[in-house]
Parts: structure tokens; C-alpha cells; sequence
């Protein structure tokens, strides 16, 4: 199939997780030219090694289909206001609720960030600020993780997050996705904060 119709195959088959389709669809490509056929000595050796890692992928899938089932059932149990929010199902606020733990340890966002390792070293000197900063290595690398998979589905499911995701996006040439989705997680976990801290449900702006 041409390049077009492969990348609308992508975003359908994907289900729009692909942050770039159009160079998945151009990286596919590529490798269907270089590839060449197997000798038949071999190709029964492949299939059967594919089949095998296919069928342990599915055992995977269910298993995990299980377990997700298992936290929805916990969650139901308590009080969840992060469940309101467009795409941030049981799963993805049980992982955020139980890396904070308890909000009122943290007095701030700005604190609830650092301890995320959503937060920016300080490079200055005098009156000089450097304008590309890096994130400080430190934080609990659980909670960013699941901050960044919940923005990202929220990308896909809110509006006001999609647009500033696409905007960050585009401000810059290099490491376009990872930056718009550190910047749109860190947005994501201002709303996270309040939402904890006041106790009440999301409501998206107007």
C-alpha cells in the first residue's frame, strides 16, 4: 500500500498512540524494501519462533486484562475523584494515588512536582538563564511514569490538553514528544494536586 493509505492503517490500527504515524509508516516501508525472502530450511524455523513469542504476547495480554480487572474491583472500593477525569481509567489513578499516598504531605504542587521528578534544574549565572533546562534526576520515577501515561491518554480524550500538547509539540525541532509530554504531565499533575487536595471532580473548562 502507498504511503498514505499505510499511515491512516497505522493511526486505526494504533488507535492514534503513535505519536508520529507518518515515520512509523515511512520506517515500515523502508524495511519492506531491504527485506528479502527466507530459504525454506529456514522460514519454518522463524514462523515457529514467531508463533511461539505470538502466543506468550497473548498469555501476557491476559494476564494483564486480569490484573486490570483485579484493580478496577479495589478501586470501586474507594473514594476515587482522579477516575473523573477523561481518560484516566482505574488503573492509571490507582498508580498515581498510590506513589503519592497521602496529599496533604505536600504543601504545594511545586513540592508534589520535585518529588515526581517533574521539575527543572536552575542554570544561571548573574543575569543569564539558560532557555533548554534538563530535568533533575532525582523523584519517584513510578509516579512520573504514570503521570506521563495519563497525560498522554488525556492528550487523546481532552481537548485543552490536546491542544497544548500539539503546541509544545511544535515549538521545537528536536525531541518534539518527549518535551511536549513532560510539559503536558506536569500540567497534568497541577490538575492532579487540586483535584486530591479539594477532594472534588474534574470539571473541564468551557
Amino acid at each position: 500500500m502507498d504511503l498514505h493509505e499505510l499511515t491512516d492503517f497505522i493511526m486505526e490500527k494504533g488507535k492514534n498512540r503513535f505519536p508520529d504515524p507518518d515515520a512509523v509508516a515511512k520506517a515500515i516501508q523502508k524495511a519492506a524494501r531491504s527485506s528479502y525472502r527466507l530459504p525454506k530450511t529456514m522460514n519454518d524455523s522463524v514462523n515457529q519462533v514467531l508463533s511461539i513469542s505470538i502466543t506468550s504476547m497473548k498469555a501476557l495480554e491476559s494476564q494483564i486484562k486480569e490484573f486490570d480487572k483485579a484493580i478496577k474491583a479495589q478501586m470501586e472500593l474507594l473514594p476515587n475523584v482522579l477516575i473523573s477525569i477523561p481518560g484516566i481509567g482505574p488503573v492509571y489513578s490507582a498508580g498515581i494515588m498510590a506513589e503519592i499516598g497521602e496529599i496533604d504531605r505536600f504543601n504545594s504542587q511545586a513540592a508534589l512536582a520535585k518529588y515526581a521528578g517533574l521539575a527543572w534544574k536552575q542554570h544561571q549565572s548573574g543575569g543569564f538563564e539558560a532557555e533548554v533546562t534538563r530535568l533533575i534526576p532525582s523523584g519517584n520515577r513510578f509516579l512520573k511514569y504514570y503521570l506521563c501515561e495519563a497525560a498522554f491518554s488525556l492528550v487523546r480524550c481532552d481537548k485543552e490538553y490536546s491542544d497544548f500538547y500539539h503546541l509544545k509539540y511544535k515549538e521545537v525541532n528536536r525531541c518534539q514528544h518527549k518535551r511536549a509530554l513532560t510539559l503536558t504531565a506536569r500540567k497534568f499533575m497541577r490538575l492532579v494536586f487540586r483535584l486530591l487536595k479539594d477532594n472534588r471532580l474534574y470539571c473541564p473548562a468551557k
